[in-house]
């Protein structure tokens, strides 16, 4: 039963349940003015490219090896219901964006004793499946869990300040949307 909520409130999580007009809209509403009011809207495609845009700026102004990686954060992020700026935030505390990283392990996976990625979007990928809650074998601590305490789980146990800390650089990335 709880795998079939988590699962449903992942799709729903993408689903806008309500609608807040903007603020032309409503000076409009109940005068005879016959304006236009300007929509704008932004597609799907759009966001993923902004949110990538500026993960990849922020790995850029930093000189981080994990540039150019933006939008693999992004599809893995929706693909398992995370927060988009959560990966490259853990990778950026735990190896400065793959400056120090174990091979391709930039995010201290497996206390960095795992050094089977062969590429950082392989590694992006396994780290958001088991995050996301979709391996059975680490579900246990990331499934149906909000994003500070998967970081507790990820890293919490051992560094209390390190949910904290994670979701700091979060901020900063987002920060770098235009």
């Amino acid at each position: 039963m709880t795998k079939y909520i988590y699962k449903v409130s992942q799709l729903l999580a993408f689903v806008p349940f309500m609608a807040i007009p903007s603020a032309s809209l409503i000076s409009n509403i109940g005068s005879l003015s016959l304006s236009p009011v300007t929509k704008v809207e932004i597609s799907v495609e759009d966001m993923r490219e902004e949110k990538a845009k500026a993960i990849d700026t922020y790995f850029k102004e930093r000189s981080m090896p994990l540039y150019g990686t933006g939008m693999t954060f992004v599809l893995v992020a929706e693909k398992y219901g995370l927060d988009w700026r959560l990966l490259p935030a853990i990778g950026v505390r735990e190896s400065s964006g793959g400056k120090a990283s174990c091979g391709y392990n930039a995010f201290g996976w497996g206390s960095c004793k795992l050094h089977n990625f062969h590429s950082y979007q392989e590694a992006i990928e396994a780290v958001g499946k088991n995050i996301g809650g979709a391996n059975a074998s680490t579900a246990k601590y990331y499934a149906g869990k909000s994003t500070k305490e998967k970081l507790y789980y990820y890293n919490g146990t051992v560094v209390p300040t390190y949910p904290d800390e994670v979701i700091a650089i979060m901020n900063k990335i987002e920060a770098d949307m235009d």
